[in-house]
């Protein structure tokens, strides 16, 4: 479920690089925070803190409710860097996602 869940995120991070409707970024937003924190849980019940960590900051950074003003070229930068970290980490544990 894991590995399934990054490769949504990432794909959703790199379609934001092209321009389109508000409400995509909005739905990005929200399916990212959902994502981010069933990650966060499942790293936390695996003991694996630091992921944790991550994903509940990402958590924070994506959800929708109070938002983050970065600018249209940062929030590019950051869901390119989410993306890519999203697809690093699913060969950095590649017996992740089987359960």
């Amino acid at each position: 479920m894991d590995k399934t869940i990054k490769i949504i995120l990432a794909i959703l991070f790199f379609l934001c690089l092209i321009d389109m409707p508000y409400g995509y970024y909005q739905l990005v937003r929200f399916v990212a925070l959902v994502g981010f924190t069933v990650l966060a849980y499942q790293a936390n019940k695996q003991g694996k803190q630091t992921e944790m960590v991550i994903y509940g900051a990402l958590a924070l950074l994506f959800q929708p409710f109070f938002k983050i003003a970065l600018g249209r070229e940062l929030w590019n930068i950051v869901d390119v860097i989410a993306g890519i970290g999203l697809l690093i980490s699913l060969f950095m544990n590649p017996k992740e996602g089987r359960n």
